[in-house]
């Protein structure tokens, strides 16, 4: 069973042996596609047979037939038993999980608008996929539908009435992930800590965080796209929305531009004018002042939205980590804690370095957590239940 996350300009992968309990057989990803350097890189268990290798990956639909290639000469197509897709957005509709008809396709042709950077690419792997496969049966998995029952308070947007009608509200993503993270969660210290009062911060290229109580959804800070919220590497997170305005009469900016501007040019990279990825920046932060700036300005919105979510919630039992910074990265763990002993977030310098399972120390009132998710193991086992595979 094939597991499939197809992002602006990527396509990550996994192969699983379908069962009880899922086994992974690799994984790996097709990297920066439409670019001259695009690369296919799998990790198998037997790391003689892993491989890094440069491609030719004009657009999505290409990188997809180089994938089948060579998926069918790894394990043979007709040895494919289903394929789970992660799906950026369902819209104010769709929560569960969907076997992939015609007509499910054409909805998100008419979803596409909401998530323009991502939906039409994941319709093109589709499809692909179906004309080579046409019997193969396909999973969606929307990363909208952790935050789909979010209180009405936190998921209308001030704005008027009548855009509620046409689903214009706060949707939140990295849905897959928390939903993984919560389940990890209970594993590792209960039912009772995951029906606490907790605060989920996956920081990555695309960054976010929820409040969760009672294992439901309070707060995201994502909202009506991902562009909300934190600044990521390329995102603006939560700006001025005049701003728009200002920029449309002063440069002539119309919404296309500014959309490019808040979604490719502005976060980590638009404020340190030299990276998107906060490693490169860590490292020039002593010699570059903005690199510096675009760092402290990254851990200070962490900082501020876990103050927010603290409130929302009424307290804090248990703050998770996770994503490409939040759990490779013990220097940014610190600094975002640093200041928030008042809400009972204390680390332990010696676990934080290590990237241990828990980094506060054994006796503090909130458990401060790393762990690694795993989205393509929830899509797995979601492909798993709505086919009824055992």
């Amino acid at each position: 069973m094939l597991t499939i996350n197809g992002g602006s300009s990527s396509i990550k992968f996994a192969l699983f042996e379908p069962g009880h309990s899922l086994q992974r057989i690799l994984e790996g990803g097709i990297d920066r596609i439409g670019l001259a350097d695009a690369a296919l890189r799998v990790k198998v268990s037997n790391q003689a047979d892993s491989i890094s290798q440069p491609l030719s990956a004009p657009d999505h639909m290409a990188a997809v037939e180089t994938l089948m290639d060579w998926i069918e000469e790894y394990c043979g197509g007709e040895s494919l038993t289903a394929m789970g897709h992660r799906i950026v957005h369902g819209g104010p509709n769709y929560r569960d999980p969907q076997r992939i008809t015609a007509d499910i396709i054409e909805e998100l042709h008419r979803l596409s608008p909401f998530a323009p950077e991502h939906l039409p690419e994941e319709i093109l792997l589709i499809e692909a996929i179906q004309r080579r496969f046409p019997d193969l049966p396909q999973v969606a998995c929307f990363d909208t539908a952790f935050h789909h029952e979010l209180p009405r308070v936190a998921r209308v947007l001030p704005i008027p009435r009548r855009y509620e009608a046409q689903g214009v509200r706060k949707y939140g993503f990295h849905g897959l992930s928390y939903t993984f993270l919560m389940q990890e969660l209970a594993r590792l210290d209960g039912p009772k800590a995951a029906q606490g009062r907790v605060i989920l911060a996956h920081l990555g290229n695309g960054a976010s965080l929820a409040a969760v109580h009672g294992g439901k959804p309070v707060d995201t800070s994502m909202s009506f796209t991902p562009t909300a919220g934190v600044p990521m590497s390329t995102r603006s997170g939560d700006i001025d929305p005049g701003l728009a305005w200002y920029l449309a009469r002063t440069e002539g900016l119309d919404a296309k531009q500014f959309n490019e501007m808040v979604n490719f040019k502005s976060g980590l990279l638009g404020v340190s004018e030299t990276s998107s990825d906060i490693r490169d920046l860590l490292e020039l932060e002593t010699q570059d002042v903005q690199a510096a700036e675009a760092v402290a300005l990254f851990c200070y919105h962490v900082k501020k939205w876990i103050g927010a979510f603290a409130a929302a919630l009424g307290g804090l039992d248990t703050l998770v980590f996770a994503g490409g910074i939040g759990e490779n990265s013990p220097l940014i763990r610190k600094r975002i804690c640093e200041g928030l002993g008042f809400l009972g977030i204390e680390l332990n310098e010696t676990y934080n370095a290590e990237n241990t399972l828990l980094i506060s120390p054994d006796t503090t009132r909130v458990a401060v957590r790393v762990i690694r998710t795993n989205e393509e193991q929830v899509i797995g086992e979601t492909v798993c239940h709505v086919l009824g595979l055992s």
